[in-house]
């Protein structure tokens, strides 16, 4: 698997391993800025026989080539992805390398070297932004909305591409947003947390009204194993966690756990093409694939702000990390 450093992936890595032996995992990351060893601590000595890390660039076939002459493996799942949409915006070039590129060159590997499955990890940021009612379906079109989104979306064209033309089996699932441990400070839930701890101004996009569903990362995780293992060539799968929140609510959520005053939110001008609202509608997968999300939300957004007050050692770095980049 890709990205294995990241958030999503370092907890499908810890969730696989802990579930499905005799599952073996090969992480391959390039460790950019976000992604972190740390993330996956004691995880060598706890499953040294079952999990090693290669430290390779998806878009570099070379690469690729030499970790495919050494095994022989059953399934890529891509989880390798620049993913922030503000750096999206500043330098697209880097998420066309990483999102596409590699894309293309894993999809390539994985014929010559006769991988069984391919699962692209996609986003519902595809999509592109829904009006007041309704939720993205399977069915629906492709919209992008930002450099990330976009590259997102010719990933997963690429992929199913792959399916009609050279019959690879190739399963997309696309998700909401993820929450919960190990995910970069830059992101919307831990990076309130940890203003919010710190007692510093907390940065809401413009009028902070506009609409996120939330699924926990370990159902998530759930679901990609489930696809994995359940799903059908050539299909899309939906997650999401069915947690719809406006986000000035989620921040005055965040901090009324932490007893910080409201009067550290600080508005801020608004994101270039922000797509005002997101909602998956899981119907499909949780009927095919036998899956639904475990975690209530109030419930998982508690157990995540735990998780930051008592992990300051591991996102201190990473703040700094973030600044230089």
């Amino acid at each position: 698997m890709t990205g294995g450093c990241g958030f999503i992936g370092s907890n499908f890595i810890r969730y696989i391993l802990k579930h499905y032996k005799p599952a073996y995992v090969t992480n391959v990351d390039v460790l950019t800025y976000a992604g972190n060893l740390a993330n996956l601590d004691g995880l060598a000595e706890a499953h040294g026989d079952r999990y090693e890390f290669f430290k390779a660039d998806i878009a570099n076939a070379d690469q690729m080539d030499e970790l495919m002459t050494e095994h022989q493996f059953y399934a890529i799942i891509n989880f390798a992805a620049e993913s922030h949409v503000d750096r999206s915006i500043n330098s697209p070039l880097n998420f066309i390398h990483t999102n596409v590129i590699g894309t293309s060159v894993l999809l390539d590997c994985a014929r010559r070297y006769g991988v069984q499955r391919f699962i692209q990890i996609s986003t519902d940021e595809v999509y592109g932004s829904l009006g007041p009612t309704g939720k993205f379906t399977e069915q629906s079109p492709l919209d992008p909305s930002s450099p990330y989104s976009s590259s997102k979306a010719g990933a997963d064209l690429l992929a199913l591409a792959s399916y009609k033309t050279y019959g690879q089996e190739v399963i997309i699932t696309r998700c909401s947003n993820n929450y919960g441990q190990y995910q970069f400070p830059e992101k919307l839930i831990p990076l309130m947390i940890i203003k919010a701890l710190r007692d510093e101004a907390l940065p809401v996009y413009g009028d902070g009204l506009n609409v996120r569903d939330w699924i926990h990362v370990d159902d998530h995780c759930a679901g990609i194993v489930a696809a994995l293992f359940e799903g059908k060539p050539g299909m899309i799968y939906n997650f999401g966690g069915g947690q719809e929140m406006v986000n000035l609510d989620l921040v005055k959520l965040i901090l009324k756990k932490l007893d910080k005053p409201e009067t550290l939110i600080s508005f801020v001008t608004d994101r270039l093409g922000h797509d005002r609202r997101y909602a998956i509608d899981s119907t499909f997968s949780q009927r095919e694939l036998k899956w639904k999300p475990r975690h209530s939300f109030e419930q998982g957004l508690a157990e995540t702000i735990q998780w930051y007050s008592d992990n300051q050692s591991w996102w201190q770095p990473l703040l700094e990390r973030a600044e230089r980049y």
